[in-house]
């Protein structure tokens, strides 16, 4: 009989409804058993929404009467890293709401804490669990595509002013960075998934027409470890809004279109004309059965990975990748440098904050 795991959130906002939802689709492998904010109003609320049996205005008090087997971290970003930490110490494996942390040196230390307690810390990439991406991976590796030659990765997004009226938004204190970080990390980290490692970067970033301490847009060029090129939009002044990316390979482009999630029905494949590969094209078609990108499809690999007792595809070395190319980009925007790959190491001001200490260029006053 398969094990069910007990599951607390900490952080009731609108978020957190995700995660109800993914404990849905467990159907029955996680259990919520109680929930934490400092609102006791909120997390009322939300308890009764949800038929949660306990609630908690404290997270430490939580985690000693309840026990959890996994942790689900929904707050404000820059709890994130102690609360997984914290969770890890208790005993709890932790699925974690991006950004992870706000920067590679608390990387480090969820990291460290993982080797120590044997639990494991698991960053919400959601955008890398739709079946159709598994797909396009597999025509990728087994070189039905060709090399890959080109990318593009672009979080067209629109945050208006209410949106950074929040206390916590906007800040590099609290919201741990602007489009960058916050809004483009889940395409970029999907991005690099599929292109693979990275090796360099060069970048600018701006605060063109939000009154806050972050950028409001950056731009970047990346080269890969299999020699491509890839170009990266991270935007939160975009009305018509769009996550896109676009993989040209040698034999045929690659593209995806959505805004939040996406299916099997958001790929568009074009091969090399002007003749038509009827063995690529079966290739390209035969899809598996359709799992939209999602919190639950990712929570289901949690939950087979926490069988297995092996660390999820969302920890360890993979959300450093990510992590080190976001503070890279920030690294480069800021001092006008090109910046190689694992260059960011202690002693560097950017390996201790995302943003180095420095600020963007802005046309708008604080």
């Amino acid at each position: 009989m398969k094990k069910i795991y007990r599951a607390a959130i900490v952080g009731t906002g609108s978020i957190s409804d995700a995660h109800v939802r993914a404990v849905d689709a467990t159907e029955g492998r996680v259990t919520l058993e109680a929930a934490v904010d400092i609102d006791a109003g909120r997390v009322g609320e939300f308890v009764r929404r949800h038929g949660i049996q306990r609630q908690f205005t404290d997270y430490a008090t939580m985690l000693t009467q309840v026990r959890p087997d996994i942790v689900f971290i929904a707050t404000p970003p820059a709890q994130h890293a102690p609360m997984s930490i914290k969770a890890m110490e208790a005993g709890a494996w932790v699925f974690c709401e991006k950004p992870l942390c706000g920067s590679l040196a608390e990387l480090d230390q969820i990291r460290a804490a993982e080797k120590r307690t044997g639990c494991h810390t698991a960053c919400i990439f959601q955008m890398r669990f739709g079946s159709s991406s598994d797909h396009v991976r597999r025509l990728a590796d087994s070189g039905q595509l060709g090399r890959p030659l080109v990318g593009v990765c672009n979080t067209l997004w629109f945050r208006d002013t209410a949106y950074y009226s929040v206390p916590w938004q906007g800040r590099w204190e609290t919201a741990l960075g602007g489009p960058t970080m916050v809004l483009g990390i889940h395409a970029m980290d999907h991005f690099l998934h599929l292109m693979g490692d990275w090796t360099e970067v060069r970048a600018a970033a701006a605060t063109l027409d939000r009154h806050i301490e972050v950028e409001d847009i950056s731009m970047a060029i990346v080269t890969f470890a299999n020699g491509a090129l890839g170009s990266i939009i991270n935007s939160a002044l975009s009305p018509r809004q769009e996550t896109y990316l676009r993989l040209d390979y040698q034999r045929a482009t690659v593209e995806l279109t959505h805004l939040y999630g996406y299916g099997r029905e958001n790929w568009r494949f074009t091969p090399v004309p002007p003749a038509q590969d009827d063995a690529l094209l079966q290739a390209w078609q035969s899809f598996p059965p359709d799992v939209p990108s999602s919190h639950g499809a990712q929570l289901n690999a949690f939950v087979r990975d926490m069988d297995a007792k092996r660390g999820p595809l969302t920890s360890g070395a993979e959300a450093y990748k990510t992590l080190d190319l976001l503070t890279s980009i920030y690294k480069s925007a800021f001092t006008g440098e090109i910046v190689p790959r694992g260059s960011i190491q202690p002693g560097d001001p950017f390996y201790q904050t995302l943003n180095g200490g420095r600020s963007p260029r802005r046309l708008v006053a604080n």
